[in-house]
């Protein structure tokens, strides 16, 4: 018998500025998946605002958890973000692993939501580095970006404009050995055009490139998350997902520089939910 796919969204509740859980919930109900939220942290804006204010989720998630467990409930797909502990990081391994014995064998993707231009984000150090490498042994897909990727392998950060097809490659190779099959480098700046490399253990990689189009926005790598999450949920390949969710991109931003938004309000995607299949 079908039945509607689930995926458990483990991510920030924002309430404005078009990221996280906010972004990621009607994009996957449009892709006809149902989204079920585990908070790490409810912010009132996201922290690309001067002034938030943030309710971390670290000491009630365990509690959250254990009602999901208890009403015997299962997913297909589970999909991280933002995380904002080591303690969160922890507790999510535990369980994905409790998910893993029971009868759905969910698809494990992980944004590892570290940082950016070749910084990490304020709420990591070492051990958290650390403690991501460790969640990243348990995905089946990771889709950092080029900074992360070079965190997540201890790897000299470079000019990722100018960095070569085969080092980026070798790295999503290396990144495929820790245990994840699939690996997607998103946002690689050159110049006037994005990259994307789709990387599938045992095929040929694939190099996607688009043009760029305004400025960085925020929430773009949620709105990246959930569409290939949901895609591959519903058993479309790795490639085209990739694919549709870059093609959306491309328009929502056509359409947010026209309408002239401050880039912390994010990617106006709305009127644009009824095209995705």
């Amino acid at each position: 018998m079908e039945s509607q796919k689930k995926i458990a969204l483990i991510n920030d509740v924002t309430g404005f500025g078009r990221c996280s859980v906010a972004v990621e919930l009607p994009l996957v109900s449009a892709l006809k998946v149902q989204g079920c939220v585990l908070p790490t942290a409810i912010l009132s804006v996201h922290t690309g605002f001067p002034e938030f204010y943030i309710d971390d989720y670290t000491n009630r998630m365990t509690e959250y958890i254990d009602s999901w467990l208890q009403n015997q409930l299962t997913f297909d797909g589970v999909l991280t973000g933002f995380i904002g502990s080591k303690g969160q990081i922890e507790i999510i391994i535990d369980f994905i692993k409790k998910q893993k014995q029971g009868t759905s064998n969910p698809l494990i993707i992980v944004d590892p939501v570290m940082g950016d231009n070749g910084q990490l984000y304020a709420s990591y150090n070492k051990a958290m580095c650390k403690a991501m490498q460790d969640l990243v042994a348990h995905a089946d897909l990771i889709m950092p970006n080029y900074t992360e990727a070079c965190f997540l392998l201890n790897h000299p950060y470079g000019d990722e404009s100018l960095v070569s097809h085969q080092t980026l490659v070798d790295m999503a190779d290396k990144l495929s050995k820790q245990g994840p099959q699939y690996v997607v480098i998103t946002g690689l700046s050159r110049g006037d055009t994005i990259e994307t490399l789709v990387y599938e253990r045992g095929k040929e990689p694939v190099f996607i490139s688009s043009n760029r189009i305004g400025g960085e926005r925020s929430g773009t790598g949620d709105v990246f998350a959930a569409i290939v999450a949901s895609s591959l949920v519903q058993g479309e390949a790795l490639e085209p997902a990739v694919r549709k969710a870059i093609e959306f991109i491309r328009k929502t931003l056509y359409h947010t520089v026209k309408l002239d938004l401050p880039h912390n309000y994010g990617l106006a995607f709305e009127e644009f939910l009824t095209e995705l299949k």
